[in-house]
Parts: structure tokens; C-alpha cells; sequence
């Protein structure tokens, strides 16, 4: 049996995170293989690629087939985050799932809040993209490099700009 101190619950947290974001994340583990090991981490993950350096906070994370992870990409995961099959994730992409409310002057992060996000099918989110709590990203849409998603996005639409606001229609 394990002393008590490796039975405590930031022990498994502590493990978790060296095997998802140490080893599973290195360099070592090919990316086109790397969805396999994370679908037995217990992430639900489908056929893909996923680049080097991926952080993730925890598993509740559904990534679709065909889809493809740059460097870097930062996934939150204090909700559930979902990626539809068949989307592009440039470098450094940030989804995240938590926020605060906002307190009093004291100090302004008040209590946590988290709120799921889910990113639709054929969807391509360029370099350096953020994507703040709660939104939807709907199916077929392009998020231009750099833009910050605070509010949903319709289908079949270019985003772009802080915060991102749709530039234009795309053909479905």
C-alpha cells in the first residue's frame, strides 16, 4: 500500500500532468501518434495529429478525426471542451474554459467560473488564436491568426480581429 502522502489528490493531479503534458507532449511520441496514447490517457481523441507541446488541464476533451494540433496549443479544460472532426489548430492556439467572476476592489478575480467550449467541424482557427470561455464556434468557420473569440461564431464565417467579429460570409 502507498504511504499517505502519494494517496493525496494533487499527488494524481501531479501524476496526470507528467504524463499528459511531460511525456505524452514531448518530442519523443510521434504526432501522428500521439492521439493513441492520449485516447488511453482517457481523452476522447480520434485519428489525428497533434503537434508537440500541447498543454492540457485536464481530460474532458473530445478532439474529432482528421483534425490537426500545431505547437503549442493550450487547451484549458476546467469544462469540457469539444473540437469537432476535420479542424486546424495553428500554433500556439489558447481554449479556454475558466474565468472569474469579477469581485470586489480588493480584489478583483473573484470566485472561479468555468463554462464549456465547443468548436464545430472544418473549422480552422489560425496562429495564436484565443478562444475565452463558453463560446461556440460553428461548423466551417476560419478564425484569422491573433483574433480573440469572446462571443459565438455562426457557421460558415470569417473572424477576425479583438475581439473577433465576422468579417465575411464563406460558401458552405
Amino acid at each position: 500500500m502507498l504511504p499517505q502522502f502519494f494517496r493525496r489528490p494533487w499527488i494524481r493531479q501531479v501524476k496526470r500532468d507528467l504524463l499528459l503534458n511531460g511525456v505524452l507532449s514531448s518530442a519523443l511520441v510521434p504526432s501522428s501518434e500521439r492521439w493513441r496514447l492520449l485516447k488511453l490517457a482517457g481523452l476522447n481523441v480520434e485519428a489525428c495529429v497533434i503537434y508537440p507541446r500541447m498543454f492540457l488541464g485536464g481530460t474532458d476533451v473530445a478532439i474529432g478525426w482528421d483534425c490537426f494540433v500545431n505547437y503549442g496549443a493550450f487547451l484549458d479544460n476546467s469544462a469540457p471542451i469539444s473540437i469537432g472532426a476535420r479542424c486546424r489548430l495553428g500554433p500556439q492556439v489558447s481554449i479556454l474554459t475558466s474565468s472569474h467572476e469579477v469581485g470586489p476592489s480588493s480584489e478583483r478575480a473573484g470566485l472561479p467560473s468555468n463554462s464549456p467550449v465547443h468548436i464545430g467541424e472544418g473549422c480552422w482557427l489560425g496562429a495564436r488564436v484565443v478562444v475565452l470561455p463558453g463560446v461556440t464556434i460553428g461548423p466551417g468557420c476560419i478564425i484569422a491568426a491573433g483574433a480573440v473569440v469572446a462571443d459565438d461564431c455562426a457557421a460558415n464565417g470569417l473572424y477576425a480581429g479583438v475581439p473577433a467579429t465576422r468579417k465575411r460570409d464563406l460558401a458552405e
